[in-house]
């Protein structure tokens, strides 16, 4: 039996501001914490567990990006230059001072979040497409910094091996252990996502992106929540910076380039600005996305051509002309993305089997 609400019956603000007020907003909850802690890890083999790995760091980044885009309405295109700034800090911090996971994950987001508060400056007098160029000229700065500081960057090719995370004195080195560390981590950043959008704080976002002015009128500090929005983001790419680093055991700047800043970018236009659901379909559609092309053109590019060269530079090509199609599709047809493809499927059968 679906638990439908069949009329308006919350009586307080702490029932009405309810993640999941119905039994089965619980119990799906509760099947997808088993079928992602429990299930998925037993029966999945090593490579779709990569796969959910690759899915789970780009959750973070995306719920982050989303933040400042689609709550904010500030458009940021340094998004990977902030992850390379949390990942050479816990990279540095785990290499140089043997520190463990537990302080080199949030140094790494806060570092960021210092970062991008000097970045945001610039949106307390721009917005829009000003604003853009601006985080945009930030992309290269940061970069430029890296690379010709061999104090951060560890000097030639900007790399430093970094050790995987250590737990009650077991190392992190499988792919199934470090599903887990980043699972957990990619949890805690969708349960804060989702308590800052309903918060006081939130609430503040959403009302200087629909227009600041009024939102000023009313009280709003718009300086310090815009640049509150610019920490919160940031924290969360240095978070995303800090889990790859430790996913792949090196920090390289050649992880973090713009076109990293296009993707997540994409990640929430595709799957609904504004909303937490809709960054996670973001994230999971974008990642998953260039390997079914990859393996499409790896079936079906011989038919056409013998060149590998030719068929890896139609592979690249063809990624980056699908994923400017679907950003054009969605701000003209669906501008609210896969999130509201969902909600009409989702609202279809909270009605069903009545029309009304």
């Amino acid at each position: 039996m679906f638990h439908r609400e069949s009329g308006y019956y919350k009586s307080t603000y702490a029932a009405d501001q309810a993640l999941y007020p119905l039994p089965i907003s619980k119990f799906t909850i509760v099947a997808l914490l088993v079928i992602f802690y429990v299930v998925a890890p037993a029966i999945v083999g090593d490579r779709y567990i990569t796969l959910l790995n690759l899915v789970g760091i780009a959750v973070v980044g995306a719920l982050g990006l989303n933040i400042l885009l689609g709550l904010t309405g500030q458009i940021s295109i340094g998004h990977a230059a902030f992850m390379s700034v949390g990942a050479y800090t816990a990279a540095n911090l785990a290499t140089r001072l043997d520190l463990p996971f537990w302080i080199t994950l949030p140094a790494g987001g806060l570092m960021a979040a210092f970062i991008g508060i000097i970045v945001g400056f610039p949106s307390v007098r721009i917005k829009g497409l000003y604003l853009a160029i601006s985080t945009l000229a930030a992309q290269f700065i940061i970069d430029w910094i890296i690379i010709h500081t061999p104090s951060i960057s560890g000097g030639f090719a900007a790399s430093i091996q970094v050790p995987r995370p250590v737990l009650f004195g077991e190392e992190l080195d499988s792919q199934r252990e470090l599903y887990y560390f980043i699972l957990v981590v990619a949890t805690i950043a969708i349960i804060a996502s989702l308590n800052i959008a309903r918060s006081r704080v939130g609430r503040a976002f959403i009302a200087i992106r629909d227009q600041d002015i009024a939102a000023e009128i009313i009280g709003i500090n718009v300086r310090r929540y815009k640049l509150t929005a610019f920490a919160i983001s940031s924290f969360y790419a240095g978070v995303t910076g800090v889990l790859f680093v430790y996913y792949s055991g090196v920090a390289n700047n050649e992880f973090f380039p713009l076109v990293v800043s296009i993707d997540y970018l994409a990640m929430v236009i595709i799957g609904g600005a504004g909303s937490v659901l809709g960054s996670i379909f973001g994230a999971i559609f974008v990642t998953i996305l260039p390997i079914g092309i990859d393996q499409f053109m790896t079936s079906v590019g011989p038919l056409f051509t013998d060149d590998i060269g030719a068929l890896a530079g139609i592979k690249s090509h063809l990624r980056l002309i699908i994923f400017g199609g679907l950003i054009m599709f969605f701000l003209v047809v669906e501008p609210d993305g896969l999130n509201r493809l969902w909600l009409n499927i989702r609202n279809y059968f909270r009605v069903w089997p009545f029309s009304y």
